[in-house]
């Protein structure tokens, strides 16, 4: 943004040459000379002495015109004036320190050429502080002369402009207007310049030449010819100082001021060199977002064509159908406001399951929810506080069947969950199966912006990364995994907070097979407030990081371990991490050209990818089968959420460069989501929840449990080891 200010183009102010009224404008000051100062509290105007000319150039520096006047100064032994635009003197700051070494005076035109008889004296004083400042840090001066932009001579100052001259005079200024305007910018000519600039007879002239602004090549000529003609005429060449008989307007900056200028010259330099960088960025990032649309949508379409059998050129079938009884294991930590929903929905399951649920440490009573609801096949496992993947650990242990079922304690199954869920089993090949998590607490605004990116981003996700073959995360509500791959892999690891894409790229690595089935849904309650979502946004980035650090080696290894680390790697990477870390590029982008540029193309141009995202979305959504009208919260999840997501991301990353630890970040939960009824695949949300039973204790025989005797503490899961994994505490990025 700096730089954009630092590079504006001058434009014209309509309103600059529309003449006012100036019966208030002080005929003396109107007939008067071209410079204006105060004398004794009051506007004096004074005139160039006979045969003397004063050379003023307006709008510099340019660094490729400005030193090309400087030389022609400098031949013909010439002195001038030069008013300059703040803007330029930062972005040239060396064309000034010539300027100035050179001997000639430099006045103020305002730091972005604005018309001051249109602004505020707080924006006057901005600009010419700004001004004062670039001088001082490109020259080590400042000065007390100025010309405003869009005057011309002192019989041109009206009702409107003569406030600003009479402010401007009470802050110390010097005001040179003009006397000739050699009206240079129209290019009329080198004769033609010459001759509007020479006064008539003898008189002495402040004249008023460019220097920057555009071509100035004429200008260049005008002014040796005019120098040459003039001289021919027996005028001197002056300053407007040394003309008037005063001090020099030039004053050394020192203290703060000289600091401030050399800030400011030292920040704009940073500016100006990292904004074509950000340039090509924005190219970058542009090109990663349009790439990752095209992928998700041509290999989603494939998918949904792979797997569904009524679109599929033959029957889609994994093998034979998988029959055998499976464990289903919730982990649970103060689960009570879900856990009776959860479990629930299990027992509704149209598959043969067992239910483990293991307590980890629960200090709210979310164990005895658990037995008092006296259901079958469930059982409770109580530890002390370990952790989610120690508790899935003992869960594995305890487990009597061969395919393990995961969900999380705030989750709720279809009755058809399970059987979905394990059918890719009957393939020998595959490891673990990935569902279709769905957000059930969609109602508010949060939930409806976090439910179309489950949609759009994790689940048609998924199916690009299944058809890739590099499916990087089993999510932890709803996953599926053969307990021999589970073993080979070492079980659930504690070395990172995203355990599960822990899991997932584990068992790439090891040559197993990871798919995503469509079909097995999944309710979950997600964050309700925005505290809660930076917290588990926050866990799942930094988890993330962890992963693709513990797992790099993969990238340089051969076999499955390094066809994962050579493509889903860099995916993940790519579009997961560094594609939201750079994504703000864009907004800043379209700020930028709505400022500086054009602001109805830039918005045009947002809006377009904005459309583009919409048409994604609007395609996954027909893929779940969910409903459009969700989709109108997208323009504002664009502006606000992605936002929140992008603030989440830098806090990670932050947190990784650090080597900061980070615990497990526990979400409340409100209980939002219900279980389904057993006769019913719809999930009960807030408005259905009295429809559900409460979970009282009842003469039905309490369910399976490990638990302490009376009086005696509950006992300490033992040190889970499944295969080569031994849990231990999260390592920091880098160790």
């Amino acid at each position: 943004m700096l730089n954009g200010h630092m590079h504006a183009h001058l434009k014209i102010d309509p309103k600059a040459n529309k003449a006012g009224a100036w019966d208030l404008v002080p005929t003396s000051i109107r007939q008067g000379g071209p410079v204006i100062d105060q004398e004794h509290g009051k506007l004096a105007s004074r005139s160039l002495p006979p045969k003397t000319v004063v050379l003023s150039f307006d709008d510099g520096p340019d660094p490729s015109w400005t030193p090309k006047v400087l030389e022609v100064l400098r031949r013909h032994h010439v002195r001038a004036d030069f008013f300059l635009i703040g803007q330029n003197i930062a972005r040239h700051p060396s064309v000034v320190r010539t300027m100035v070494d050179q001997g000639h005076e430099v006045g103020v035109h305002t730091f972005s050429h604005a018309n001051l008889g249109f602004t505020s004296h707080a924006s006057i004083d901005q600009e010419l502080s700004t001004t004062q400042s670039a001088l001082a840090g490109a020259a080590g001066v400042t000065t007390s002369l100025i010309r405003t932009p869009y005057s011309s001579g002192p019989d041109a100052i009206d009702n409107r402009s003569f406030p600003v001259l009479k402010y401007l005079s009470s802050k110390g200024y010097t005001t040179a207007y003009v006397d000739a305007n050699s009206n240079d910018w129209k290019k009329p000519g080198v004769e033609k310049i010459v001759r509007n600039a020479t006064p008539q007879g003898n008189k002495g002239a402040l004249t008023l030449f460019h220097d920057a602004g555009g071509d100035r090549s004429e200008s260049v000529k005008g002014v040796d010819a005019y120098i040459t003609h003039m001289k021919a005429k027996g005028y001197r060449f002056t300053t407007i100082s040394a003309a008037m008989g005063s001090g020099s307007a030039m004053h050394d900056a020192t203290g703060m001021t000289s600091w401030k200028g050399r800030a400011m010259l030292t920040v704009t330099a940073v500016a100006i060199w990292t904004a074509p960088w950000l340039a090509y960025l924005f190219y970058v990032v542009g090109g990663m977002v349009v790439l990752r649309f095209v992928m998700m949508l041509v290999l989603a379409g494939r998918h949904h064509r792979q797997r569904n059998p009524k679109r599929s050129r033959g029957e889609f079938s994994w093998g034979p159908p998988v029959t055998e009884p499976v464990s289903v294991l919730v982990p649970a930590y103060n689960e009570k406001e879900c856990i009776a929903h959860t479990v629930r929905s299990l027992t509704a399951s149209t598959h043969p399951i067992e239910v483990i649920v293991i307590d980890d440490g629960s200090t709210d009573g979310t164990a005895d929810i658990v037995e008092a609801l006296g259901l079958p096949n469930v059982r409770v496992l109580r530890q002390r506080n370990a952790g989610k993947s120690a508790a899935l650990n003992n869960g594995i242990v305890h487990a009597r069947h061969d395919i393990i079922v995961m969900m999380d304690g705030d989750t709720v199954f279809e009755p058809s969950t399970v059987s979905e869920l394990v059918q890719p089993f009957a393939n020998a090949h595959i490891g673990a199966v990935s569902g279709n998590a769905k957000v059930g607490n969609r109602r508010s605004l949060i939930g409806a912006w976090q439910h179309i990116e489950y949609v759009m981003s994790f689940n048609l996700d998924r199916r690009m990364y299944d058809v890739l073959d590099c499916i990087p995360t089993i999510p932890g509500a709803v996953g599926a995994f053969r307990r021999r791959a589970l073993e080979e892999v070492g079980g659930m690891s504690g070395d990172t907070l995203a355990e599960d894409t822990d899991v997932t790229i584990a068992m790439h690595r090891a040559g197993w097979r990871v798919v995503y089935q469509e079909h097995a849904v999944a309710w979950t309650e997600a964050p309700s407030s925005f505290r809660l979502l930076w917290r588990q946004r926050y866990r799942w980035s930094y988890g993330t990081m962890q992963a693709l650090w513990k797992h790099r080696r993969s990238v340089v290894e051969h076999g499955a371990s390094g066809r994962f680390g050579r493509v889903g790697m860099p995916l993940v990477g790519i579009f997961h991490v560094g594609a939201p870390l750079l994504s703000p590029v864009i907004d800043v982008f379209t700020l930028y050209g709505m400022i500086f540029l054009s602001p109805w193309k830039s918005l045009a141009v947002w809006c377009l990818l904005l459309l583009f995202q919409l048409l994604c979305a609007a395609y996954a959504f027909r893929l779940d089968r969910e409903r459009y009208r969700c989709l109108v919260m997208l323009p504002l999840q664009q502006v606000v959420y992605r936002q929140l997501m992008y603030m989440v991301l830098i806090h990670s990353c932050i947190t990784a460069a650090t080597g900061a630890r980070l615990r497990w970040q526990k979400i409340r939960r409100t209980g939002e989501v219900v279980a389904p009824s057993p006769n019913s695949s719809a999930v009960v949300s807030a408005g259905g929840r009295r429809a559900a039973r409460a979970a009282t204790p009842g003469a039905v025989p309490r369910s399976q449990s490990v638990t302490p005797g009376h009086g005696q503490e509950p006992p300490v899961a033992p040190p889970v080891t499944i295969g080569r994994c031994v849990p231990r505490t999260t390592p920091e990025i880098g160790e």
